[in-house]
């Protein structure tokens, strides 16, 4: 009785061992999924917003969101952005907008990317032109006073992170687009050269200043090729001799390729005062250029034709009639609406990308191709596929 008792303790004790050594091999693979950045603080427009001017401005409307949130989530496009991937790339989950104010965790960063935010401070008012009062400026305050309340408060409040989040997380800037498309009347001058330069002097400037909040990695994200955008095809184009063998307004496009020179020399420039630091300038203007070329290369049918619009024609945009809006033109209630296959379109509204661009793009992104500096992303983080 003795021997069987304590043959079958000898049993079950080598069960548990075995069992034990399982979840130690799991918990070793678990404990070696490692990522240097802990966190990811965020600032943009609406390529980048991830519910911030909904949030301020509550009024967003279907199908934005419908790829995969399937209702609207406060973010300009049918489902995630090229930040919600990089956020899932990181093994970080999606970024809280810093302007929401119920729901939102901050453990893992803050998005203060709002859309139709651009990098100077507005000379007019949201209502009366539709560019959002959260510039960059503004967004880097909220950033101040975000620290200021996490110095604070972190130990009453489980929402927010530890105050030593801010040296481990990844800083992340893609705005511009709206200084530019804003100002395309001055495009090409002396006075335009010279606006770009205080946008991209501010973009600098503000990045400083992150630094001296503790930021020690920053991707800056480059202008994408609006010159391709069937928004400003559909409006700006008037003959042939205007586009290139793509289909692209050649003369914003050079202009977008000037402006992106000059950033990534600034850049190059204020690296040298942050030691340090990885400032890495991010060329997502080369995918998206190609995306728009070539998308049949990337498993994609549309480059310059909008899913979500109204017109149809090469550019399916109406300028009266934007995505998702219903209007009574000549006597007609007409809707603009979206496609059936936003899967296979680069442009979802004529001015954002789709979600399938935006995988595409981060895609890339994480590759670590589109660096410059190399920045050695793969080896600071186990990176997870996106998808």
């Amino acid at each position: 009785m003795g021997f069987l008792y304590f043959s079958k303790i000898c049993a079950k004790f080598r069960q548990f061992s075995v069992v034990w050594l399982m979840v130690m091999a799991m918990s070793s693979c678990l404990s070696n999924s490692k990522c240097e950045f802990e966190a990811i603080f965020n600032f943009g427009d609406s390529n980048s917003d991830t519910g911030g001017f909904w949030a301020a401005f509550p009024a967003q409307s279907g199908p934005y969101g419908m790829t995969y949130f399937n209702r609207p989530v406060g973010r300009a496009t049918d489902g995630r952005l090229i930040i919600d991937f990089l956020a899932q790339g990181l093994g970080l989950p999606f970024l809280s907008p810093y302007l929401q104010s119920i729901g939102s965790d901050f453990r893992h960063g803050a998005n203060y990317a709002t859309l139709a935010s651009t990098v100077l401070l507005p000379n007019t008012s949201l209502f009366v032109t539709g560019i959002s009062p959260f510039s960059l400026a503004i967004q880097l305050n909220q950033m101040k006073e975000f620290k200021v309340t996490v110095d604070q408060h972190h130990a009453r409040d489980e929402k927010l992170p530890s105050p030593d989040i801010f040296g481990k997380a990844l800083y992340t800037l893609y705005i511009g687009q709206n200084d530019f498309t804003s100002n395309l009347n001055v495009i090409g001058t002396d006075a335009g050269k010279q606006y770009l330069l205080q946008v991209i002097s501010q973009i600098a400037s503000t990045i400083k200043e992150l630094y001296g909040l503790g930021g020690r990695a920053f991707l800056v994200l480059n202008l994408a090729p609006v010159g391709c955008y069937p928004s400003l095809l559909a409006e700006q184009s008037r003959n042939s001799s205007d586009l290139d063998g793509f289909g692209c307004l050649v003369f914003y496009n050079k202009a977008v390729v000037y402006y992106n020179e000059m950033l990534k020399e600034a850049l190059t420039q204020t690296r040298v005062a942050l030691p340090n630091a990885s400032l890495i300038y991010v060329d997502t203007h080369a995918v998206l250029l190609d995306l728009f070329q070539h998308p049949r290369s990337h498993g994609l049918r549309y480059g310059t034709r909008a899913c979500c619009g109204y017109g149809g024609g090469a550019y399916n945009f109406d300028p009266k009639l934007y995505c998702g809006n219903t209007k009574l033109i000549d006597g007609k209630n007409l809707t603009a609406s979206a496609c059936n296959d936003p899967n296979y379109y680069v442009s979802w509204d004529g001015i954002h990308t789709t979600e399938a661009a935006n995988r595409l793009i981060t895609q890339a992104i994480l590759n670590g191709s589109y660096f410059d500096p190399p920045f050695p992303l793969h080896e600071l983080c186990d990176l997870n596929p996106v998808g």
